[in-house]
């Protein structure tokens, strides 16, 4: 069974073709700067016995341009893994926000393109360019069935008491304010691929998944289950990310106004582009900041320090809330890859039962790979991601659904 992948942004379309019965990517790539001057493609062919990579610069009008380029690099002669697009089976969207009416992927139809739409406001930036990339999946390719998957449905098994805000209840009622959280397919693909190397069933265990990129989310994962998680109504809240905030005073807002003349749209480009790691010292990307922290540069020590402080205090709320942690489970381009910021949130643990091995802990990791000693009540892993693997499959589970 062949699957498309399709992220559709407000610039950018990210995809990949899977074949699910070796659960394999046969191809991959993203177009960026659609509606720009210039737009580049950078496409990888995976099938062969080394990946070969294929870049074009031209102009990209749309998100339908955008969408004709795939259709036309997947089979294409050179660049290409199928002979006709008639070949794939589905296709699996990522939907940002699916609100409160989407507990499961789900067939696209005229009904539930309504129903995302309605959504839009929850996530004006994602939900518009994501229904773009549906319409246009579907005149480009007649027949083939689209389904939606959700970031915000892994997390809707949350209770009242962890989504709801401390606001007048009418506010929820009226206005859909509450947590819905993000991040969700990442959430529930290593809480699953975590079950698999404890050898486990997922709904034995009670886990915490760490999501550390440029954006940053941790869930409670109770015996398979979200009870909690860090983002909030939007991807503004929880820890300190790449250039968000995370939890603030939100009295501060009208602080800073009231000092500065700052407008609205001023407020929301400085919470979610100017703060975070870039607030502290200048940068977002940790590798600068390890660099610079290594030469002498304070804020960037001080903002490794207070990323770790601020997961680990996630960690331990999620553990009180959990009571009982079977393991720690961390992912993402920082999660993965920063061997320094998995030892400073570990660090000092011991007391509730974590034991970090710092020589298994040492450098970047790209399998799945156990990190506790022998001593350590709670595992500690990481487990590389894989959204686009985790939106296939539950694509293949409604196609196998719809054949009994």
């Amino acid at each position: 069974m062949i699957v498309l992948v399709i992220n559709a942004g407000s610039s950018s379309l990210k995809y990949q073709l899977l074949n699910m019965q070796e659960n394999k990517v046969m191809a991959g790539g993203v177009v960026e700067r659609i509606g720009d001057t210039l737009g580049v493609v950078t496409h990888k062919k995976l099938t062969g016995a080394a990946p070969e990579k294929f870049v074009r610069e031209e102009k990209i009008a749309d998100h339908r341009d955008a969408m004709h380029l795939v259709a036309d690099l997947i089979i294409d002669e050179h660049a290409g893994v199928i002979k006709n697009k008639d070949e794939i089976n589905a296709i699996g969207h990522r939907v940002v926000q699916g609100g409160e009416d989407f507990r499961a992927a789900t067939v696209i139809d005229a009904d539930i393109k309504k129903s995302i739409e309605k959504n839009n406001p929850l996530a004006p930036l994602h939900n518009p360019p994501n229904l773009m990339g549906i319409d246009v999946a579907e005149a480009l390719f007649p027949g083939i069935i689209n389904i939606a998957v959700f970031d915000t449905e892994f997390h809707q098994t949350m209770p009242a008491k962890a989504f709801l805000y401390a606001l007048p209840y009418e506010f929820y009622e009226k206005m859909r304010v509450r947590r819905y959280g993000f991040h969700g397919t990442s959430h529930k693909y290593v809480a699953r691929a975590a079950a698999v190397h404890m050898d486990k069933p997922v709904d034995e265990l009670n886990l915490i998944t760490v999501h550390l990129g440029n954006g940053c989310s941790i869930s409670a994962v109770e015996k398979g289950r979200c009870i909690d998680t860090s983002m909030g109504m939007t991807p503004l809240a929880g820890v300190m990310m790449g250039t968000r905030t995370g939890d603030i005073d939100p009295a501060i807002q009208r602080y800073v106004m009231e000092n500065t003349g700052m407008g609205v749209d001023e407020m929301d480009t400085l919470f979610n582009k100017k703060s975070g790691l870039k607030g502290i010292c200048g940068m977002n990307d940790m590798r600068d900041i390890h660099d610079a922290g290594e030469n002498g540069n304070q804020r960037a020590k001080l903002a490794v320090d207070m990323f770790t402080y601020q997961v680990k205090k996630y960690i331990g709320a999620y553990m009180a809330a959990l009571g009982r942690v079977d393991g720690i489970i961390f992912t993402a381009g920082i999660g993965e890859n920063d061997d320094i910021v998995r030892a400073g949130v570990c660090a000092d643990l011991s007391g509730l039962g974590m034991e970090l091995d710092l020589e298994k802990n040492r450098g970047r990791i790209s399998e799945p790979k156990a990190l506790h000693t022998p001593e350590s009540r709670v595992q500690i892993w990481v487990i590389p991601t894989n959204e686009e693997l985790q939106i296939a499959q539950e694509v293949v589970d409604i196609l196998q659904a719809q054949k009994k």
